[in-house]
């Protein structure tokens, strides 16, 4: 059966952030996850999911100035430095949370620089990473997301990613394979899932079109969500959509598509 996480980024919206936590709890999650921690102070996010009785189960590297359409950095050769401090602050914060596993957004890939400096740059950074988030037992994820979204997205690709972890030869290099963003790169989610399931280790989902909840667009979950099942994937799946109308009210595509809320 699924285990949903609730991703804070985009559902509970009507509530302060902070307070999406008791609001998760309340809706029947068990686990959440968000982008970025690093606005607050690290204490207060531990203490509303301690209160919530909630798993921290995944947010992101830093990533640059996002409020500025960066999207990552990690495969900008003149940010190496800056990636490898992110890497720090984000187990530092991980740790605080209780957060196993931390993804890397690899970023928009920069005007001017050939393939050979990107691809290079990208997979030192992941090395590092990769190593330093081993030794504070933490798995590093890496995520594919369209170019029809963000436009230029360096990392876009399923076979890339796996490409990428081969590349850099890390046993603690995984994919977070979003199923939205999947979907309008390539398609082929049930196979490409069978496929690269060893690699893959958290799961994303919304529909499409619209990046709303699932059973609002062209995507099959009753038979993708089953699929998973008799596949054996145990690992959360993230709601990363944007609610249609409140959240709570649409919440009821999983009793209605998965069978369950939330388990633990």
């Amino acid at each position: 059966m699924p285990r949903f996480a609730a991703n804070l980024a985009m559902l509970f919206n009507e509530l302060d952030f902070l307070d999406r936590f008791d609001a998760a709890g309340q809706a029947g999650f068990s686990g959440v996850e968000f982008q970025f921690p690093y606005a607050l102070p690290k204490e207060a996010i531990a203490e509303r999911l301690d209160r919530a009785g909630l798993v921290q189960v995944l947010h992101n590297l830093p990533a640059g100035n996002w409020e500025h359409g960066e999207r990552g950095i990690a495969c900008h050769p003149d940010r190496v430095g800056e990636f490898q401090d992110g890497v720090g602050c984000a187990i530092e914060y991980a740790q605080a949370l209780g957060c196993a596993q931390l993804n890397c957004l690899a970023g928009i890939a920069p005007a001017g620089v050939d393939a050979n400096t990107l691809h290079e740059t990208f997979v030192a950074n992941l090395r590092f990473a990769a190593d330093k988030l081993s030794e504070a037992s933490i798995r590093l994820l890496i995520e594919p997301i369209n170019t029809w979204d963000i436009p230029g997205f360096y990392l876009n690709r399923t076979a890339q990613a796996a490409a990428l972890i081969d590349a850099v030869g890390s046993d603690n290099l995984f994919i977070q394979y979003d199923i939205y963003h999947a979907q309008r790169m390539e398609g082929e989610l049930g196979n490409t899932i069978a496929r690269f399931l060893p690699k893959i280790a958290h799961m994303q989902v919304a529909d499409t079109p619209g990046r709303h909840e699932p059973g609002t667009g062209e995507i099959n979950f009753a038979w993708l969500f089953a699929h998973l099942d008799r596949l054996g994937y145990d690992g959360w799946i993230g709601c990363e959509y944007r609610p249609a109308a409140g959240t709570t009210d649409g919440l009821r595509w999983i009793d209605a598509l998965a069978g369950a809320r939330a388990g633990a």
